[in-house]
């Protein structure tokens, strides 16, 4: 039976070092790295299709219950359910209360106002923000060699915002929400790594994901009207994919790679995310992309080389 089903590969009960093969992203196969990096940078160009026709905190509430539903639902049908004590039951809402609501509902909410590939650029620099707490937080070592591939990507990204910004291309006020999208992820992602609990991959990823939907769902209610979603087909098709190919498939492989990796490492593949982000943006909804976009993704592939290699 595949790992998926069975619930175990990622099972992160205790908090042992692993070893090297483990410890490094590429474990998970380049496949699975490649296939985590394109929906997840995928994922700001679909949004900003539905958040035409529907509020960001309807949106995205909607889409966790949804998802969350079916995997769980798919969770208990294969047998992967495990009993879990009130501790685990805790530290996996409130990850799913980081990583879904509160890093979402921010980021969407700014992406009504900036463009796709941008806010994919600026939730490209959870990697320092993680390597920076990861040493007290979670003992984890950062080495000059991983520390120049960080400061790298951010130069990187700082190119991309300084072009954004500067030009006026981009709300300020929707700049400062994909901000706090970005400290909510790295927040989620230490709180992940850090309490630990017995529940399989999928297990683990529905219930985060139907946390942050029980969570977001009666402040989208409060706040935006159930009149304002216009059900179209660009909007059903975009939604299908949010749900199925990113809450669905792109966080559990978030998840097991971030069981198989150190925090650090983990992160340093959403500097991918820039020049991903900026392409999809291109490609899908014709976004501009400046000039120095593209000088800012020399330093950011530079970063990634030195800090997962």
């Amino acid at each position: 039976m595949a790992w998926w089903a069975r619930g175990d590969a990622p099972m992160p009960t205790a908090r042992l070092t692993p070893s090297r093969a483990a410890t490094s992203p590429l474990g998970a196969t380049p496949l699975l790295i490649a296939l985590f990096c394109v929906l997840w940078s995928s994922a700001f160009a679909a949004g900003k299709i539905a958040l035409a026709e529907c509020p960001p905190l309807l949106l995205l509430s909607i889409r966790f219950l949804i998802a969350g539903a079916i995997i769980l639902g798919l969770c208990a049908a294969l047998g992967g359910f495990r009993r879990l004590d009130a501790r685990e039951w805790a530290a996996l809402i409130l990850a799913g209360a980081l990583n879904n609501a509160l890093y979402l509902g921010l980021s969407f909410t700014g992406m009504t106002t900036v463009s796709s590939g941008f806010t994919a650029v600026i939730i490209s620099a959870n990697p320092l923000l993680t390597a920076l707490v990861a040493g007290p937080v979670l003992g984890e070592r950062l080495t000059l060699r991983k520390l120049a591939g960080l400061l790298l990507g951010m130069a990187g990204v700082a190119i991309v915002l300084r072009s954004r910004l500067g030009s006026g291309h981009e709300s300020l006020v929707g700049t400062l929400f994909v901000v706090g999208g970005l400290f909510a992820l790295t927040a989620g992602t230490l709180v992940y790594k850090r309490l630990r609990t017995s529940a399989g991959l999928w297990q683990a990823s529905g219930i985060q994901c139907l946390a942050g939907g029980v969570v977001l769902f009666p402040v989208a209610l409060a706040t935006e009207p159930l009149s304002a979603i216009h059900v179209t087909g660009p909007f059903l098709w975009a939604f299908a994919y949010l749900v199925v190919a990113v809450s669905i498939g792109g966080y559990s492989l978030w998840y097991f790679i971030l069981n198989r990796s150190s925090a650090t490492e983990a992160t340093a593949l959403h500097f991918l995310m820039p020049p991903l982000g900026l392409f999809f943006g291109w490609v899908v909804l014709g976004e501009h992309v400046p000039p120095l976009d593209f000088l800012g993704v020399v330093p950011i592939a530079a970063g990634i080389w030195l800090v997962t290699r």
